[in-house]
């Protein structure tokens, strides 16, 4: 199969934390796969990526909810700051959220867009549309500043 590896490269590439897209895009183009294909396989990868970190951090925040410590720290701190931001939230929430994944900086992205959108108390059908739309952006930016370096060198 024509550029099997390379597509293998750039989605295994695109589910490292503070990289993702940012990094497998560029890294995609440079090895010479058509930048259509790369910028597909690894928006694809990014959007399915956000929703399974969001369930997986709601498993894992109930798992550790059991232990009265880590309770009484969460509800201390989480639980209260999602009450004083939740008319933000209600207002801005999925595009803040969608924002911050758009940024196309190491940091950003879907992996911390689901812990700030479940950390925020956003629910997860606004997350999975606040990352469908932060993902395309982030996508489109890194593509065309990545085909603008590679047509200047």
């Amino acid at each position: 199969m024509l550029y099997a590896k390379e597509i293998l490269i750039v989605a295994l590439s695109t589910l490292i934390p503070a990289l993702e897209l940012r990094a497998s895009i560029p890294l995609g183009v440079g090895l010479g796969v058509p930048w259509i294909l790369v910028f597909f396989v690894a928006v694809l990868v990014n959007i399915i990526l956000g929703p399974i970190v969001y369930i997986l951090l709601d498993k894992f925040v109930c798992l550790l909810k059991k232990d009265s410590i880590f309770e009484r720290i969460y509800s201390k701190f989480v639980l209260r700051t999602q009450k004083k931001v939740s008319k933000y939230v209600e207002k801005y929430g999925e595009w803040a959220i969608a924002a911050f994944i758009a940024v196309p900086i190491p940091g950003s992205g879907s992996y911390s867009g689901a812990l700030a959108a479940y950390l925020i108390g956003l629910s997860y059908k606004k997350f999975v549309i606040s990352n469908l739309i932060g993902v395309l952006i982030a996508g489109i930016i890194v593509t065309v500043v990545t085909l603008f370096f590679k047509s200047v060198f």
